[in-house]
């Protein structure tokens, strides 16, 4: 087929929603948008162990412990699903890697604020990852095959870690006054900066239309925030905790909440890398990536000697 009909095929395998595939002939651009997405994605999920990991050790309870190792141990697995569809894409993990560590891939603005009380566990837990469900569970739907089969197991793992994270805040907000100033302490901090999880306004978003238009998100920036807002005010009221927000309130035209503006210059702040924790976290991720070398390098021998005595 010529190029002509290649954009066709692919215009029209996305007006009768069926996905995309590794092997499918896909514009230059949507599968660039796709690696960055992805790849983003991917960082977001390791990166994101690393304000939670700090609190392992410092957990309250053995139970409060385990749950937390396996919420971590969670996100590992994620951050592996999305590099392994990032790969059919045509990029190799090293790249991916190297992407993040240098600076020019982007992971979440949200991981690079500090975790201060263990209420800040919850917040992360109610707030983030209940933020990061409104933008994925819409993914299980995107139009790239690898990607929405990955969002599958990780949207269930993160209804849990959702859950996790609002039982932590409701028995805080139901115990002693300190521990309910905690509570609210946290929500103050991490409400703005989850309302920024999900990207500049549609008209300032460079990436929205197209997401849209080759169906890879389905939902835009504005709809989801909104969405986001409607769902957790009724959840903090019920706990007995406010929403940091002067200017929200039902709108009864919309059926929704009006509500005010987060700080954008803010934004924009700590995903250029100027964020609390940013050099913090890009350090400490090329650590990591440092001391497990001789991991890469021992795989990568023991296959060289596997495929030795194959081929012999």
């Amino acid at each position: 087929m010529n190029s002509t009909q290649l954009e066709q095929n692919f215009e029209s395998k996305l007006a009768k929603n069926e996905t995309i595939e590794p092997k499918d002939w896909m514009p230059d651009n949507y599968r660039k948008h796709l690696i960055r997405q992805v790849s983003q994605h991917a960082h977001s999920e390791v990166v994101g162990m690393l304000p939670e990991g700090n609190w392992i050790t410092r957990a309250p309870s053995l139970r409060r412990k385990m749950v937390l190792l396996a919420k971590v141990q969670d996100e590992g697995g994620h951050g592996l699903y999305l590099y392994s569809a990032a790969e059919t894409l045509g990029i190799t993990r090293n790249e991916l890697i190297d992407q993040l560590l240098t600076g020019k891939a982007k992971y979440s603005s949200i991981f690079n604020y500090p975790t201060l009380t263990w209420a800040d566990i919850g917040a992360i837990g109610w707030l983030v990852d209940g933020a990061a469900i409104m933008n994925q569970v819409m993914l299980q739907r995107t139009s790239y095959g690898p990607y929405a089969r990955a969002m599958v197991r990780i949207c269930k793992e993160e209804s849990f870690h959702q859950r996790q994270g609002y039982e932590i805040m409701c028995v805080l907000a139901k115990g002693t006054t300190e521990q309910k100033a905690m509570a609210q302490d946290a929500l103050n901090r991490w409400w703005w900066p989850s309302l920024m999880m999900f990207g500049p306004t549609d008209d300032k978003s460079p990436n929205t239309a197209n997401a849209i238009k080759w169906k890879i998100k389905r939902e835009s920036n504005d709809e989801l925030r909104q969405k986001f807002v409607n769902q957790t005010q009724p959840q903090a009221e019920l706990i007995g905790l406010h929403v940091p927000d002067k200017d929200l309130k039902w709108n009864e035209a919309k059926k929704g909440f009006d509500f005010g503006t987060p700080d954008w210059d803010e934004f924009y702040q700590v995903i250029a890398g100027n964020g609390p924790c940013n050099k913090a976290r890009l350090t400490a991720r090329q650590k990591a990536h440092d001391n497990g070398a001789w991991v890469r390098e021992a795989a990568a021998s023991y296959a060289k000697k596997h495929m030795s005595t194959v081929a012999a």
